[in-house]
């Protein structure tokens, strides 16, 4: 039915109320203080008994000051060896008082290693209360009571811990659980794909058959989503290349043996295949029009009811939004909520706004929360790296407009004083509870002295350096960073970079200077000055490089809709170096800061050390990478 007002479409089924839903939203957001320590309350007079707890002295009490005086802050590493126990079938309360149901896995795409937290029940509750909570606010803009959903997602393998836990990601943890689907029935439209897509044991298989699936009920789909952005570009980037397979496909009625072998997602698939030519030459009619505009406004094109796109497109994510914004034409782009393999922190409640403008209003009943103040240096860049820890952290309703901080969360899932290693911006407040703007991750940085650059001012760097690129349609296609420091003395950045299309020797070189001029922070500048920190390297890459880097994380078991490519990749995440590395074809150095001398000095000796490592990067470098000089300056 739809309401007065342009008020939200509820279901007809009459479970769920939009209004009620938003109603008790605004109820929980009027004291966020109060709200915050009955939550803080709740967790501790559960957990008290807990081995963790009772260690540190805290004696059921489950004030604010007091749980802050007797527990530390703590990070995963601090945690690590308790979580260890869990999954190995220790059933006794360590950390939680009620059973851990599972292990979720991060994706660990930063440091190379996957980390493990509890899920419970009461986890996943909250979770969905984030979601539904979300929904209300979307469909109030974007009223959606019917149709498909064009969702690109996928499960992860499922392994077992020693002591007999399932272990997976959180979404698979969601998408395993037979409430969430029957909630997700009650307020989203339904997937196109069956789950045998979703759960498929291939990749390639499974984003073939999304699009075929979408394509199948082209006319029904009213929302087109991803977990982040980079699987919707690199969806869309796969149709550009597959359209025509799967025009064949929807007219010969047979799925492509050649593209899905799985026996369980063939089955699913071809049960909702029959020849349809009439539909296939429309998609080939449009597809041909699409291709001639290099693809702009593909998914307004061939699914005409969809609503809006929906996607992680904060952080890392930014990068996408461009390429994004160009597939999807006019259709708004609306941010996902914020949250982590460690829970959910806040939703977005303003879907209209774009993706760079994009807040999250947290939820003070969903965990307790604080905020490490942390301190801004020159152009904006975060400039200490572990926070203020040594004051104390604020609460949840004491943070300041345009202030950053560290997020801190208390959490029903066995997580005490736990730095979850966000860096956030305070937007402004909903009723009295923050919105808040994600920044980067705290201990994604480039640092070689005392120069200290996040993960989104190697962004903004990029960004500025891009900007010189002459084409059109030349583009960086995507991008990251290395502070190296152990082939040469001193040390420097590494930014690698694919593009799309060839450009010239000399746009690269400017680019490369670019770069380097983009890098702000007053201890960068100043090092690279006293040449304390060396010429700044751009290293173009092979086309297709960053799909070698998605193949390493996979062959390692990391899960799909996790995927982030690393901004700042460290020295112990040796095997993505290694693919970047290979797959050089130019390096270039900044001319700025030195004089032309020292550039020629520094690539001389960079390129010796790199043909004298014996290995097959070695090889790799000899054979294929050319080292640019920049030119005499006069």
């Amino acid at each position: 039915m739809v309401l007065e007002s342009g008020k939200m479409l509820e279901k007809k089924k009459g479970k769920f109320s939009g209004e009620e839903v938003i109603a008790e939203f605004e109820r929980l957001t009027q004291d966020a203080a109060a709200v915050q320590r009955e939550t803080l309350r709740r967790i501790l007079a559960e957990n008290a008994a807990v081995e963790y707890l009772r260690r540190l002295g805290l004696a059921g009490r489950t004030d604010p000051d007091s749980f802050r005086a007797c527990v530390p802050l703590a990070t995963h590493a601090d945690l690590e060896p308790y979580i260890a126990r869990i999954a190995g079938g220790d059933t006794s309360a360590v950390l939680t008082a009620k059973p851990v149901t599972s292990i979720s896995l991060s994706s660990g795409t930063t440091q190379g290693k996957r980390k493990y937290l509890l899920f419970n029940d009461e986890l996943f509750k909250l979770t969905m209360h984030v979601y539904q909570t979300s929904f209300a606010f979307r469909n109030r803009v974007f009223p959606v009571d019917d149709g498909k959903a064009l969702e690109f997602i996928y499960g992860s393998r499922v392994l077992a811990t020693s002591g007999g836990l399932t272990a997976t990601t959180a979404t698979t943890n969601l998408y395993r659980n037979e409430e969430f689907k029957s909630t997700m029935r009650d307020i989203m439209p339904r997937c196109c794909s069956p789950d045998e897509v979703i759960f498929g044991p291939d990749y390639a298989e499974s984003l073939y058959c999304h699009l075929l699936c979408g394509l199948l009920f082209a006319g029904e789909v009213r929302t087109v989503s991803s977990m982040f952005a980079h699987s919707l570009v690199l969806a869309f980037q796969t149709f550009e290349r597959v359209w025509e397979e799967l025009c064949a496909d929807i007219r010969g009625g047979v799925l492509s043996p050649a593209r899905v072998t799985a026996p369980a997602v063939r089955r699913a698939v071809s049960a909702l295949l029959a020849p349809n030519p009439a539909l296939a030459g429309e998609v080939a009619r449009r597809c041909a029009g699409l291709s001639d505009d290099d693809w702009y406004g593909v998914i307004p094109a061939l699914w005409p009811n969809a609503k809006y796109v929906r996607s992680i497109v904060t952080g890392s994510m930014e990068h996408y939004v461009k390429k994004l914004r160009h597939y999807a034409g006019g259709l708004p782009l609306v941010a996902m909520d914020y949250g982590a393999s460690e829970g959910m922190v806040g939703a977005n409640v303003e879907p209209m706004v774009p993706p760079e403008s994009a807040t999250f209003t947290v939820f003070p009943n969903i965990a307790y929360f604080e905020f490490i103040p942390l301190k801004t240096g020159g152009g904006g860049a975060i400039a200490n790296e572990c926070g203020d820890a040594a004051a104390n952290p604020v609460g949840l309703t004491e943070v300041a407009v345009g202030e950053h901080y560290e997020v801190v969360m208390t959490t029903f899932a066995g997580l005490y004083r736990y730095r979850l290693g966000d860096v956030v911006k305070v937007a402004g407040f909903y009723n009295s509870t923050p919105k808040l703007k994600f920044v980067c991750r705290l201990n994604l940085t480039l640092s070689i002295n005392v120069d200290r650059n996040t993960e989104q001012d190697v962004q903004l760097a990029v960004n500025g350096a891009a900007r010189l690129l002459p084409a059109k349609k030349l583009e960086v296609v995507d991008y990251t960073s290395h502070a190296d420091t152990s082939s040469s003395d001193p040390g420097h950045y590494v930014i690698f970079w694919e593009l799309n299309a060839e450009a010239s020797d000399d746009v690269l070189q400017r680019c490369c200077d670019e770069l380097d001029r983009g890098f702000v922070d007053a201890g960068y500048m100043s090092s690279r000055k006293t040449r304390a920190i060396g010429p700044l390297e751009l290293r173009l890459l092979q086309r297709g490089t960053f799909q070698k880097v998605l193949h390493h994380f996979f062959s390692l078991g990391a899960p799909v809709n996790q995927f982030k490519v690393p901004r700042c990749v460290v020295e112990s995440n040796s095997g993505v170096l290694q693919v970047l590395s290979s797959n050089t074809v130019k390096i270039f150095f900044s001319s700025i800061y030195h004089d032309l001398w020292a550039a020629m000095h520094y690539c001389k000796r960079r390129t010796a050390y790199m043909l004298q490592k014996p290995t097959g990067v070695a090889v790799e470098y000899r054979s294929s990478y050319r080292c640019i000089m920049p030119p005499a300056k006069i």
